[in-house]
């Protein structure tokens, strides 16, 4: 089988992301095609990328094996409605990487029987370091859990929930993700120049530590609490620091911060639904 032709109706900043990368992937960029009503998108979409852009969406559909609807979950309802005709007519297999729009809205929106994926990447799939949660519903083949799976893998990291409903998990914990990073960032940063470090060494500090925790978790075979273990030596700075952190529930603070933005996102799929 042949590679398919992939079709993205949308060519925002998630969606020139994934098309950077699955060029970077090898895919030919004549095997992709983006749709936009914006000329300059497309224009600067097509001279980045070199591949084929269009102002009709059913167009680019009818094109494609594959298509990523990657618009915004508000503009999604219309945009669904308006495909509907082609999705039914040629059947290919669709990606949703908008937010809180659960499958069985889409499907009623697509006029229904549609092969579809939900996919929730996080911002950082700009540079390719991305964390993505796929979730297909019992329809879709082997060969489109591929299908999607490269498509998204050209962004970062993939990973499958069986349950539509950890979804609302994800976007808590991997899609609201980096926010928290950076604010902790943030917190650090100024702590540092309430201590006496000037800005610049503060901020940059801040950043090189992150990225260097960051790796030393990606490359070890031990888990965050093994390798904190290692960093905090008894009776040492580290640990005082620890020991306030535990103190002021740093733990039970996150998860009522992930436990709040995880029913945020169920009342937000509600009312895209309502819509």
């Amino acid at each position: 089988m042949g590679q398919p032709t992939i079709a993205f109706i949308g060519s925002g900043n998630m969606a020139a992301a994934l098309i950077g990368g699955l060029i970077t992937d090898g895919i030919p960029a004549e095997c992709i095609i983006a749709s936009d009503p914006d000329p300059a998108r497309r224009k600067a979409l097509a001279a980045s990328a070199g591949i084929h852009t269009l102002e009709d969406n059913a167009e680019a559909v009818a094109r494609a094996e594959v298509v990523v609807l990657a618009v915004k979950p508000q503009a999604l309802r219309e945009v669904a409605r308006d495909l509907a005709e082609a999705i039914q007519q040629y059947r290919p297999l669709v990606i949703s990487i908008a937010a809180g729009i659960r499958s069985d809205t889409l499907q009623r929106w697509l006029g229904g029987g549609v092969s579809l994926v939900r996919s929730m990447p996080n911002t950082p799939a700009m540079l390719q370091a991305g964390a993505t949660a796929l979730f297909a519903i019992p329809e879709v083949t082997g060969t489109q859990r591929e299908q999607a799976e490269s498509v998204m893998r050209a962004v970062g990291l993939v990973l499958w929930v069986d349950d539509e409903s950890l979804m609302d998990a994800v976007t808590a914990l991997s899609g609201s993700g980096p926010a928290y990073f950076f604010l902790l960032m943030e917190a650090m940063e100024h702590a540092g120049k309430h201590l006496g470090l000037p800005a610049n060494t503060a901020r940059l500090l801040t950043l090189q530590t992150a990225l260097g925790a960051a790796r030393m978790a990606i490359e070890s075979s031990e888990d965050p609490a093994g390798l904190r273990h290692h960093v905090t030596s008894p009776g040492g700075t580290t640990e005082q620091a620890i020991k306030r952190f535990g103190e002021e529930d740093l733990e039970g603070a996150v998860l009522r911060a992930l436990t709040a933005a995880r029913d945020r996102s169920i009342e937000l799929s509600r009312l895209l639904d309502e819509e």
